[in-house]
């Protein structure tokens, strides 16, 4: 995934760093303009980073809400095999400290400064040059928070900025000093955003595929989402729930922007529960909502259940393109791929239409494969059939089925066929105004659209509308 992994370092990338509950996340969707990062007053709540864009001055660069910092040791260390949630976050944290064009080191007006503080001002001053740092003072919600913050100048930062995250305040100037600090470091402002007459490079919104990581709990999304990649995007952990929301990477692959949305697992003793569990899984629900296409993760080695069903249907419903990942295909002793095909349209008859990708991203084993199918997908999705297309097709198939009558005793006639609506694709039938057409000849249409024309992964929608009665309306 060569091509795929180092597409966000196109732009700058600033990374917010701090201790915990210093209100990183609060700050991170202020600038983006964006709900995208969870809030919560429990530490720990960030576990992924979050990644954005912030537009500003007719500049762009990327930023980083990092997990808070509980332990500094966890920095430093190295990983092992028995890491917890805890260890991977701050590592995570660290990594990004490290790549980063400007860190904003966040501290806390309200609590003071603080012994961690003073510690991590030291690790950021041996891993970051000055220069790249701005000391950011949150929580200054009134003018008279701004009495407190000669204190933060103890750290040897530089001078402090105060901002609140809460209600904007500060945060157009922060944004103008983050501008000005990139610039004078030579970042990638323009040279890699903007071409010589400032217009954007980068694709347009309406030509990225938005592709949502769908699932329950634990069968492989987040480690799916860094297979795709090549790298530890995402913290990856046995324990349920570990994405508590939806994480958003943008790829290049062939050519095609993507947006790869890693969300967490949906269960049904989450969506009863209170807390973080259940906004985490609102959030998932909300991400599929603006997808264009769905990776239904499912763990293979495990028998479908009804739980799998709801979802897709979920999906279907929501006329999303999907696909069946069947991952943890390492963990199956009899890898026959028909009769795990055959089992899960059994299992699933109303999602025939989606196809199975068989893989494992613990091995990387037809991972390629998935962003191969995606493209496709959204291709065909996207396909417009013009009447003359339609007229055509129309006339073959009657031919070889007649349409089949519903009610009455007549056989109705197929007056008109449309396509009224592409991505997703909808069609229209025109009968008589007293006719009925059967609910199976619209399956048979939908088939023979396929066959014909593709459609891979996306639910048709075919409607039956009856022609007005002429007479009628002339005595109206």
């Amino acid at each position: 995934m060569a091509d795929a992994k180092n597409n966000s370092q196109l732009l700058p990338l600033v990374v917010i760093f701090g201790r915990a509950n210093v209100g990183k996340s609060t700050l991170f969707n202020c600038l983006t303009e964006k709900r995208q990062a969870l809030i919560s007053n429990i530490a720990g709540t960030t576990r992924d980073s979050n990644l954005g864009r912030v537009n500003w001055q007719s500049r762009r660069f990327e930023i980083v809400d990092t997990g808070g910092i509980i332990d500094l040791k966890h920095l430093t260390e190295k990983a092992n095999a028995t890491d917890d949630i805890a260890d991977q976050v701050q590592r995570q944290a660290s990594r990004y400290l490290k790549l980063a064009d400007l860190v904003i080191f966040l501290v806390d007006n309200k609590t003071g400064l603080l012994p961690q503080d003073k510690q991590m001002a030291l690790l950021i001053k041996k891993n970051v040059s000055p220069d790249k740092v701005l000391l950011t003072v949150n929580k200054v919600d009134a003018p008279k928070d701004r009495l407190k913050i000669s204190e933060f100048y103890k750290l040897s930062l530089g001078e402090p900025y105060p901002v609140s995250a809460a209600n904007g305040s500060g945060t157009g100037d922060l944004l103008d000093i983050i501008i000005e600090k990139l610039a004078a470091n030579g970042s990638r402002l323009a040279t890699r955003e903007e071409n010589n007459d400032g217009e954007e490079k980068l694709p347009v919104a309406s030509d990225e595929i938005r592709v949502c990581i769908i699932g329950k709990p634990n069968v492989g999304k987040s480690s799916l989402l860094n297979s795709l990649l090549g790298y530890e995007r995402v913290i990856v952990s046995p324990e349920p729930h570990t994405t508590r929301e939806p994480q958003h990477t943008k790829i290049i692959y062939q050519g095609q922007p993507i947006l790869l949305i890693d969300t967490a697992g949906i269960s049904k003793k989450g969506t009863k529960t209170k807390g973080l569990e259940k906004f985490g899984i609102a959030k998932s629900l909300h991400a599929l909502s603006k997808s264009d296409l769905a990776l239904m993760t499912l763990d293979i080695s495990e028998e479908i259940t009804h739980q799998d069903a709801k979802l897709i249907e979920e999906i279907v419903e929501a006329q999303k393109s999907f696909i069946f990942i069947a991952n943890k295909w390492d963990k199956v002793e009899e890898r026959d791929t028909k009769k795990y095909t055959d089992y899960l349209y059994a299992k699933l008859p109303f999602a025939r239409f989606a196809p199975i990708q068989f893989t494992s991203a613990l091995t990387g084993e037809k991972i390629k494969k998935i962003l191969d199918l995606a493209v496709q997908i959204a291709k065909e999705r996207k396909l417009q059939l013009s009447d003359s297309q339609l007229s055509h097709f129309l006339s073959r198939i009657v031919k070889i089925h007649r349409p089949a009558k519903g009610k009455g005793v007549r056989h109705p006639k197929i007056r008109e066929f449309t396509q009224t609506q592409a991505n997703p694709p909808k069609f229209e039938m025109k009968i008589g105004a007293k006719e009925d057409l059967h609910f199976s000849y619209l399956r048979f249409i939908e088939n023979r659209l396929r066959e014909t024309y593709g459609f891979l992964g996306t639910p048709l929608s075919v409607a039956v509308a009856k022609r007005k009665n002429v007479h009628g309306m002339h005595r109206d």
